[in-house]
């Protein structure tokens, strides 16, 4: 099955070729295509829709177990967002970052790492 951004689409108010771009949001990178006069933006349906996925995903609570492993202490990661980050072509066994964000919160992460100007204009 061919896919729709592989074809040439015209933007419907000025009838010009829309060009290939990426938007970030919340670190989720969509495939888009924007009208060089700025009139619209398309973002691609397969991303648009793992991205609402994320977004229900994260407006849900998880209640987990915190277990002592040795001299350690470890955390469940609730099957339905390993199945997600799965989805999402990350490897599970490579090392995460954790780190201590601000009290009574701890940041875990999957992928590469993002500095922190770079954070805050994805969050805008």
């Amino acid at each position: 099955m061919q896919d729709i951004f592989e074809h040439a689409v015209l933007c419907r108010k000025c009838g010009k070729v829309m060009q290939k771009a990426g938007v970030i949001r919340n670190g989720f990178h969509l495939r888009a295509l924007v009208c060089p006069q700025g009139h619209d933006k398309l973002i691609h349906p397969a991303d648009e829709q793992e991205y609402r996925k994320f977004k229900e995903l994260s407006q849900k609570e998880f209640k987990v177990k915190m277990r002592i492993v040795g001299n350690s202490y470890a955390v469940s990661i609730p099957k339905e967002i390993v199945s997600f980050m799965q989805e999402q072509e990350k490897l599970m066994n490579d090392m995460v970052r954790l780190c201590f964000e601000e009290s009574g919160k701890l940041s875990l992460t999957f992928d590469k790492l993002i500095n922190p100007k770079q954070k805050e204009e994805e969050n805008e």
